[in-house]
């Protein structure tokens, strides 16, 4: 740990921070702009909002499914293909990393709800961190980040008074890929549009191949993937109930014991997602680096 008045190499202390979170699983971390987040982001979301003095914003990312988790039915994906506790658990160690290593207070940014925002606004936008950090860009797929290498991945944030340079939004954005600006010069429809279950992506490709326009309804989204949210659903349950005592024997019933045990110790189920425009992504399934396997494959090669 640095004394007090010793000083910090700002360059040695990011590449010391970057190392930290990729030996422990990340494979892509970037520092946020922090004059930009606060620019962008709405009142009350912004980092100082959180963190007054906060000088940076760490964003980190690690992978998403594996390669045989795209075989699943997208029910079982929201439980088996999420990898996004694996982040946050990395965050929450640099958290404690920076302060041990430099004695500079610093935050996990939590990613869950605002509960003066409802129920699906965040605290902070993760997303925006990791697409101002360059870790990711936004696809056509429901403005879900895509990484070149990397593919689909899940994203955590750190907050800092450590002041560190920052790095710079990716140059140019994976999507749509050459295969998706074919198929939407042939049917109008890129993969992720047209497999959409719910229709809820739409979209343009300009003359050079890139993102025009991107559409997202939320509402036809969530609309689907809530049929897939265990608690909201045991929770509606129980509310409808006439009879009180029966909807409260519902929620203690022994067998959904372990779903709130699950939920406490987050593994999830309280959100889900369907997969399906990330089935059908090319990036998300084929970049250079997606999954185990390729990573492996590609380590292999190098050495």
């Amino acid at each position: 740990m640095k004394s007090a008045g010793q000083a910090i190499d700002p360059a040695a202390a990011k590449q010391t921070i970057f190392e930290y979170c990729k030996k422990r699983g990340a494979l892509a971390v970037g520092v946020a702009d922090l004059a930009v987040l606060e620019k962008i982001a709405p009142a009350g979301h912004r980092p100082s909002d959180l963190m007054p003095r906060v000088k940076s914003v760490i964003s980190l990312g690690v992978g998403g499914q594996t390669q045989g988790t795209w075989q699943m039915p997208a029910k079982a994906m929201a439980y088996s293909g999420s990898t996004e506790v694996r982040a946050y658990k990395v965050a929450y160690g640099a958290s404690f990393f920076i302060e041990q290593k430099f004695g500079v207070p610093s935050i996990y940014v939590p990613p869950d709800i605002d509960p003066e925002g409802g129920p699906r606004v965040p605290f902070q936008s993760l997303k925006l961190h990791a697409e101002i950090a360059g870790i990711g860009a936004r696809s056509l797929a429901g403005d879900i980040l895509l990484h070149p290498d990397f593919g689909f991945m899940y994203y955590a944030s750190v907050f800092t008074e450590l002041e560190l340079e920052p790095d710079k939004p990716m140059e140019e954005n994976p999507c749509p890929a050459p295969s998706c600006v074919s198929m939407y010069r042939s049917i109008g429809r890129t993969p992720c549009m047209k497999f959409c279950p719910a229709q809820c992506l739409d979209g343009e490709i300009d003359d050079q191949g890139r993102q025009k326009i991107m559409r997202y309804d939320m509402a036809k989204c969530a609309e689907l993937t809530q049929e897939y949210e265990a608690v909201p659903k045991i929770l509606a349950e129980a509310v409808k109930d006439e009879v009180r005592t029966h909807g409260a024997e519902g929620l203690l019933d022994p067998d959904r014991k372990m779903l709130w045990y699950k939920v406490s110790a987050g593994s999830g189920a309280w959100f889900a997602q369907c997969f399906e425009c990330m089935r059908v992504c090319p990036i998300a399934t084929k970049a250079p680096a997606s999954d185990p396997i390729l990573r492996t494959e590609a380590a292999r090669a190098k050495g």
